[in-house]
C-alpha cells in the first residue's frame, strides 16, 4: 500500500514538474478611483512570475482594440500589461466624437483612474512593485508624461506624440522618459518636444528622445484616419520601447 502510495506521489510531482508555465491570461478588472470605481483591461504574460508592469493609456478614440493589441504585444515581453478605461466604457471612430470625448474627460479624474491603476499593479503579488512604467499614445502620451509629475515611484515611461507637461512640473518627474515624435506633427511640434527634451537634461533627468523625419501625428497606428501610418517609423519606435522598458524595468 506505502509503495503505491509513493509512486503515486511521484507520478502527480513529476507531471507537475513537466506541465507547461501558465497561460497568459486577459481579463477586465475593476479598482477604487478615489470614491468611484475604475476599469481596465488586463493581460498577464505566461509563468509565475512576479513580472515588471506597465500602465498602457489610450487614444483619444478610447480603450479600443489596438490600444489592447498594444497590452497583449506588452505582456509577450514579460510584462504585466493593465489598459485603462479612460472613458469609462466609451469608444468611438468618429474624430468628432473622439474629440468631444477627450474634452470632456475631467483630467483630475483620469489621473485618479491612472493612480487607481497604479495602486492595483502593485498590490498585485505577481507585479514587481518597484518595476512598474507606463506607456501612452496621442492623449496618452500627455496623460503618461502628465502621470509622471504626480506618481513618483513611476520607473518608466514611454509617450508616442504626447504633448509634454507644463515647464514647472518637469522637476517632479522620477522616472525614466522615451518620446517618440514625428516631425511633420503639428501637436506638439518638433519645437515642443526640443524644448521639453532641453528642460528634461536640464534638471539632469533620464530622456531619449526620437524624432522621425517624414513622420506626422499617430505615425505609429496602422489605423490612423488621416493616412499618416508610417511603418518603418512604427517599427522603430517599438524597438526602442521594447530595448528601454527592458532597461529599466527588468534591469
Amino acid at each position: 500500500m506505502k509503495r503505491a502510495i509513493l509512486v503515486a506521489v511521484s507520478v502527480f510531482l513529476l507531471a507537475a514538474a513537466a506541465a507547461p508555465p501558465c497561460a497568459a491570461a486577459e481579463q477586465t478588472v475593476t479598482f477604487k478611483s478615489g470614491t468611484e470605481s475604475g476599469s481596465a483591461f488586463l493581460v498577464t504574460p505566461e509563468g509565475k512570475g512576479p513580472f515588471p508592469a506597465v500602465i498602457v493609456i489610450q487614444e483619444w478614440w478610447g480603450l479600443d482594440d489596438w490600444i489592447k493589441d498594444q497590452a497583449r504585444a506588452l505582456a509577450k515581453e514579460g510584462y504585466v500589461a493593465l489598459a485603462v478605461d479612460l472613458y469609462r466604457g466609451k469608444v468611438t471612430k468618429s474624430q468628432e466624437e473622439a474629440h468631444q470625448l477627450m474634452m470632456g474627460l475631467p483630467q483630475e479624474r483620469a489621473l485618479r483612474d491612472l493612480k487607481g491603476a497604479y495602486a492595483l499593479l502593485a498590490s498585485r503579488p505577481d507585479v514587481k512593485k518597484d518595476r512598474i512604467g507606463a506607456i501612452g499614445w496621442c492623449m496618452g502620451g500627455m496623460y503618461a508624461l502628465k502621470f509622471a509629475t504626480e506618481e513618483p515611484a513611476l520607473k518608466a515611461v514611454v509617450a508616442y506624440y504626447g504633448a509634454p507637461p507644463d515647464a514647472s512640473a518637469i522637476s517632479r518627474i522620477k522616472a525614466a522618459v522615451m518620446g517618440n515624435y514625428g516631425a511633420e506633427d503639428k501637436g506638439p511640434s518638433p519645437e515642443q518636444v526640443k524644448a521639453f527634451e532641453d528642460a528634461m537634461k536640464k534638471l539632469a533627468k533620464t530622456v531619449d528622445v526620437k524624432i522621425y523625419p517624414g513622420a506626422g501625428h499617430a505615425f505609429a497606428n496602422p489605423n490612423n484616419p488621416w493616412g499618416g501610418y508610417r511603418p518603418e517609423a512604427a517599427k522603430d519606435a517599438w524597438a526602442r520601447t521594447v530595448a528601454f522598458f527592458a532597461k529599466y524595468l527588468k534591469g
